[in-house]
């Protein structure tokens, strides 16, 4: 089948990699020039592991190309991924411009049949306004369908995630469109992944809703952990404790930093603010969402606590993205984290294997600020330790070495990555959430 994804960001690049490497052609609409140049050398902008490779496979057999050309796009495919960035205000609401100028151009130079499919997160109904967008362009003879196909994608694991779905879900009016989606994802319901078919509100809904109810979880698991530390209880075996429950099930439920990246944050503020246009009262989600701003602010309340006087002292922090496996700080709890102790005179060793230069654009390197590719250097001679992002080579790290290099061992852990008998056998001060 052709395919055309509009917009080569995050989910439009994922997108369009394995739509091709199931064996469609696939031409991909990206307007920002250096993004498209790297993009037709088979590189990828971003980092996602295998991403790369996929794009690198596809170029070469001829299954993926890049265009900035939007006009391109609409002629070479009757179905059209919108994948346009939905950038938010404080409150929530969703600009969608980028939504409306691609669905625009598509209507001014679009011939015969068109599906248009939302990919990008949005609010419910813009199916309606689209619609109403590629009426008021379009030739009349055009025919269009709008549809909604959220994505469900986990930042480092998102090839899988696509390839190996819980659920697709398309929300569509027409029939026409129905067997569209049902010829373009044949590959995987064949190994027995579930094709849901709804309408394109339902569809638009069942994003935000899976996306608020997960930082629900999250958000109710801190507010379990702060009570767990009160009494002397352990987070880790409560929530072992609940996950066994199969309605509740141990996924998110790991007390820390709380979420970041570009899809909660967003999302439940996304979903509050359409409960709030529609006099719904969502007071659950707004409480939610409270609670995971708390927890930085409790993490550096620990940490002034335990260091006392936070000036001139010598802090290394492991880990800058927002969660592993991504480069992505958006959101991240290491941005908040780390104005707050430079504005307290810290002087800070800064390591992560894959978000440094987007760290690097908040926070160049200065007297203050200063950083490491070897996580063991970032660490010497500090004063304590913070573990913000638990990147696999920071868990596995020798807590020996890191002992014997740094002038207080004192570890202050934002995820439980560690464990806390073995880091008391080996004499280091150990502190993490709940436990």
């Amino acid at each position: 089948m052709k395919i055309t994804v509009i917009g080569a960001g995050y989910v439009g690049l994922v997108t369009a990699a394995c739509l091709a490497d199931t064996g469609n052609e696939v031409m991909c609409v990206e307007k920002v020039s250096s993004k498209l140049e790297t993009l037709k050398k088979g590189e990828s902008p971003i980092y996602e592991p295998g991403l790369t490779e996929v794009l690198k496979k596809n170029i070469a057999s001829g299954n993926i190309r890049f265009t900035d050309s939007i006009e391109d796009g609409a002629k070479f495919a009757e179905a059209l991924f919108l994948c346009v960035g939905t950038p938010q205000s404080d409150s929530g609401k969703a600009d969608l411009s980028q939504v409306e100028e691609a669905a625009r151009h598509i209507a001014e130079v679009a011939e015969g049949y068109k599906l248009i499919i939302e990919k990008s997160t949005v609010p419910v109904n813009t199916h309606r306004r689209v619609k109403m967008t590629l009426k008021r362009y379009a030739n009349p003879n055009v025919v269009f369908d709008v549809a909604s196909n959220p994505e469900f994608l986990r930042e480092g694991s998102a090839l899988y995630d696509f390839t190996n779905p819980d659920r697709i879900v398309a929300g569509v009016e027409s029939e026409r469109a129905k067997a569209i989606f049902e010829e373009l994802y044949k590959p995987f319901t064949e190994k027995g992944f579930p094709l849901l078919i709804t309408t394109p509100a339902a569809a638009e809904l069942i994003k935000h809703a899976s996306n608020s109810f997960l930082a629900l979880k999250i958000s109710y698991i801190n507010m379990v952990a702060d009570l767990c530390e009160k009494v002397g209880a352990d987070i880790e075996l409560v929530a072992e404790g609940m996950g066994h429950d199969k309605r509740i099930g141990r996924a998110f439920l790991n007390a820390g930093l709380g979420y970041g990246g570009s899809c909660f944050p967003k999302d439940i503020k996304a979903f509050i603010n359409m409960a709030d246009e529609n006099g719904v009262d969502f007071s659950l989600l707004q409480e939610a969402d409270y609670i995971n701003a708390s927890r930085r602010t409790k993490y550096l309340a620990k940490i002034e606590d335990l260091l006392w006087i936070i000036k001139d002292k010598k802090i290394c922090i492991w880990g800058l993205a927002f969660k592993p496996n991504t480069d992505d700080i958006r959101e991240a709890p290491a941005i908040d984290i780390v104005r707050e102790l430079t504005e307290q005179g810290a002087e800070l060793r800064l390591c992560d294997p894959k978000a440094e230069e987007n760290f690097r654009r908040l926070f160049p390197e200065n007297g203050q600020i200063k950083y490491y590719d070897d996580m063991y250097k970032a660490a010497e001679g500090a004063d304590a330790l913070l573990l913000i992002t638990e990147w696999k080579e920071f868990v596995e790290a020798d807590i020996k070495k890191l002992k014997s290099i740094m002038t207080l061992p004192l570890v202050i852990d934002g995820r439980n990555a560690f464990k806390p008998e073995k880091m008391k056998e080996l004499g280091v001060e150990y502190y993490s959430i709940g436990r």
